[in-house]
C-alpha cells in the first residue's frame, strides 16, 4: 500500500534524527495529529500540501535521493527530477561545469570559497554525490567533509553544532567554540580540507551567521587550506546580495548551476529511461520544447515512455500536456493574487525579452520567476538578457490568466 511505505518512509526519517511527531508538525506547520496520520498510514499528503512535506523533508535532513523518493513513496512527482543517486557507471553529466568548478575553486587566493546557487528543481546542490566523488578525488576521502546544517528554527546552538559536528566526525562536540576548536586542530596539522555546505541558507539568522563567522574566521587563520562550496538558492542570494551581513559571502564567488545541454539530457535520458532510447534529434526537439526546464523535461520523458511515442509525431500532444504541468502551474499562481499583479504577469509574457541579466534581481516578479526556473539567461556579460525558458511555459502562464 502507498500509504504503508509513506509511513514506514516518515517513521524511519525520523527515528534517525530522533524527531518526535510534534517537533515535526511544529516546524512545518500542521498540527501534530496530521503528522500521526501520516506516520501511522491514516492519511498521505495531498498536492495541495507539497510545500509543507518539502520543509519535512528538509526538517528530516533528507538528500535529493532520499527527498525524492519521499515524495513518490506519497504519491506526488518527485521534487528533483534528473536528480543522480550516484550509482551508476558510464558518462556523468555536467562533467565539464564540475571540473571547471573544482579548478577554479582550486586556484582561487587568498580565500577559495565559492557559492553554488542553483534555481528551481535543482538540488542544492544538484549531483552532490558526483560533487563529492570529484573532491575526494582532488583533496582525498578522509580531507572531504559534507555539512547540511538542521533546518530547525528551535534547534539552539548547541544542538545546530553538535549536528555539524557528528556530520564532519568529530565527536564530543556540544557548542560553536568546539566545533571551531575541532575544524581548527585540523587545519592547524597542515591539513587541506574541503567542505562541502548543502543548503547553507538552513537554520535560524543567529545560527547562520554564527556558522559563516567561524568559517571566515578560519579561512583567515590559515589561508588556502580551508575550501569551502556553499551551496543554496534564492535565499542564499538574499543572504549575499541583499542582507550584506554575512562577511564569510561577501568575498566569495558566485557560480550558476548550469542548464544542461544536448549532452546531459542525452546521459540523463538513458539513465533513467534506458528502454525508451531517444535519437539525437528527439532530445534536441524535446529540451528545445521544454526549454532546459528539468521538471518539464522529466515530464515530458515519462509522458513519451508510458505511451511509446515518438517525437517529431508527439510533439503537439505533449506540448498541451505540458502546458498543464502542477510545477509551473505552482509558481505562476501566486503572481496572479491581485488585478496588478496579474496585469504585470499578462505584460512580461508577451515581452520579447524580460530585461537585462544582473547579478541580482530587484524586481519581486522577475526574481521569483528566475527562482522557480520559468525564466532564464541568455547571452553573457553585457549582451546578457533574460528570456522565458520556452514557449510551452508562456502558454502555461497564459492558461493560469485565462
Amino acid at each position: 500500500m502507498p500509504n504503508d511505505a509513506f509511513s514506514l518512509l516518515l517513521s524511519q526519517h525520523m527515528r534517525r534524527i530522533r524527531a518526535s511527531a510534534s517537533g515535526v508538525a511544529t516546524e512545518i506547520g500542521l498540527s501534530r495529529e496530521s503528522v500521526n496520520n501520516w506516520r501511522n498510514g491514516s492519511s498521505l499528503p495531498s498536492p495541495k500540501s507539497r510545500d509543507r512535506l518539502h520543509a519535512c523533508a528538509r526538517y528530516l535532513r533528507l538528500t535529493e535521493t532520499e527527498t525524492n523518493q519521499f515524495f513518490a513513496a506519497a504519491g506526488l512527482e518527485p521534487e528533483f527530477p534528473l536528480q543522480g543517486d550516484g550509482a551508476g557507471d558510464g558518462e556523468t553529466p555536467f562533467a565539464a561545469f564540475i571540473e571547471q568548478l573544482f579548478m577554479q575553486l582550486a586556484q582561487s587566493t587568498p580565500y577559495p570559497i565559492t557559492l553554488l546557487l542553483s534555481q528551481a528543481h535543482w538540488g542544492q546542490p544538484p549531483f552532490r554525490h558526483e560533487l563529492l566523488a570529484r573532491a575526494r578525488a582532488q583533496y582525498g576521502a578522509g580531507a572531504t567533509l559534507h555539512i547540511q546544517p538542521p533546518y530547525s528554527v528551535s534547534a539552539n546552538s548547541g544542538e545546530y553544532f553538535a549536528a555539524i559536528g557528528r556530520q564532519c566526525g568529530f565527536d564530543n562536540v556540544a557548542s560553536d567554540y568546539e566545533f571551531e576548536a575541532a575544524m581548527e586542530q585540523r587545519l592547524g596539522a597542515g591539513e587541506r580540507v574541503f567542505c562541502l555546505v548543502s543548503r547553507f541558507e538552513q537554520g535560524t539568522p543567529a545560527l547562520r551567521e554564527a556558522l559563516a563567522g567561524i568559517l571566515r574566521s578560519l579561512s583567515e587563520m590559515y589561508s588556502g587550506r580551508l575550501h569551502l562550496l556553499l551551496c543554496g538558492g534564492e535565499a542564499l542570494a538574499d543572504l549575499k546580495y541583499r542582507s550584506g551581513d554575512l562577511s564569510l559571502l561577501n568575498i566569495a564567488r558566485v557560480a550558476h548551476w548550469p542548464d544542461a545541454d544536448a549532452d546531459d539530457l542525452r546521459i540523463l535520458a538513458g539513465q533513467r529511461w534506458p528502454a525508451h532510447g531517444l535519437a539525437p534529434g528527439a532530445v534536441a526537439a524535446l529540451a528545445n520544447l521544454c526549454g532546459g526546464h528539468p521538471a518539464l523535461f522529466e515530464e515530458g520523458m515519462q509522458w513519451l515512455s508510458e505511451r511509446g511515442a515518438t517525437l517529431p509525431d508527439a510533439l503537439p500532444d505533449l506540448r498541451v500536456h505540458l502546458a498543464n504541468s502542477a510545477r509551473l502551474w505552482q509558481t505562476f499562481l501566486p503572481l496572479t493574487a491581485t488585478p496588478a499583479s496579474r496585469e504585470r504577469l499578462r505584460e512580461l509574457l508577451h515581452a520579447p525579452d524580460l530585461g537585462r541579466a544582473r547579478p541580482y534581481l530587484q524586481d519581486d516578479e522577475l526574481r521569483r520567476l528566475f527562482w522557480g526556473n520559468l525564466v532564464h539567461v541568455r547571452g553573457q556579460g553585457d549582451e546578457a538578457r533574460l528570456h522565458w525558458r520556452c514557449d510551452t511555459i508562456r502558454d502555461a502562464g497564459l492558461a493560469v490568466l485565462a
